[in-house]
């Protein structure tokens, strides 16, 4: 059952994947690979402090914390990007609302798990919910261009690892996925399609942010 899931989570990650002719797939190429060094590069954080979490409050479940992201890391905001130049583009397509729902929820519940079922000291919990919560926090930042630093994508490598979180008898592994989190954005996949405009679309993605706030707090 959840590796149907996993199959429908990559399919709407992968999106529409449509065939490109072969001189607007060089000119893509030659586009990323001519672009400012600046825009593959990690950008400044300043929600990244100094703080170490290896064996915080002498916590042993927080023993090499600190290892995954990388020192003052906390949210992988400092993490850089490959962009992958793929020879079939990944494009973005309209899906009903409630089914992106349903897999996120899906997603959701399944940190909830991982979190509940294999950490049992709470103040982890709330360290690792924090890290988790962060880096959700930068590509939020990441899909309103609050910076020019990154490209709006996802890992291809990573997110094909999501059939490892659970054994074949569905409770969850604990093998190592073999990867650290200074890794994710290595092979970046940028879907192509969105109706971003630099004219217009900071204003409405502001607020839209705004709304979405507003709502959180009702």
């Amino acid at each position: 059952m959840f590796a149907a899931f996993a199959i429908l989570f990559l399919t709407l990650l992968s999106s529409e994947v449509m065939s490109k002719p072969l001189s607007y797939r060089r000119d893509q190429a030659i586009k990323l690979r001519n672009a400012p060094n600046l825009v593959l590069q990690a950008r400044a954080n300043s929600s990244n402090s100094s703080v170490s979490f290896d064996n915080w409050n002498n916590i042993s479940a927080l023993q090499g914390f600190d290892e995954f992201n990388g020192q003052n890391n906390f949210n992988g905001s400092q993490n850089s990007q490959t962009i992958v130049i793929q020879e079939t583009e990944t494009q973005c397509q309209t899906v009903q609302i409630e089914i992106v729902q349903q897999k996120l929820a899906i997603l959701q519940e399944l940190a909830k798990r991982i979190i509940t079922e294999q950490i049992c000291d709470v103040q982890t919990q709330t360290i690792v919910l924090a890290q988790h919560n962060g880096a959700l926090q930068v590509f939020s930042d990441d899909i309103q261009r609050k910076t020019t630093t990154r490209q709006i994508g996802y890992d291809q490598t990573i997110a094909a690892k999501l059939t490892q979180i659970t054994n074949t008898d569905g409770s969850l592994s604990t093998d190592d996925a073999g990867f650290t989190g200074s890794d994710v954005g290595q092979n970046t996949v940028v879907p192509s399609g969105n109706n971003w405009n630099d004219s217009t679309s900071p204003s409405l993605v502001e607020a839209a942010a705004a709304a979405a706030s507003s709502a959180s707090y009702q």
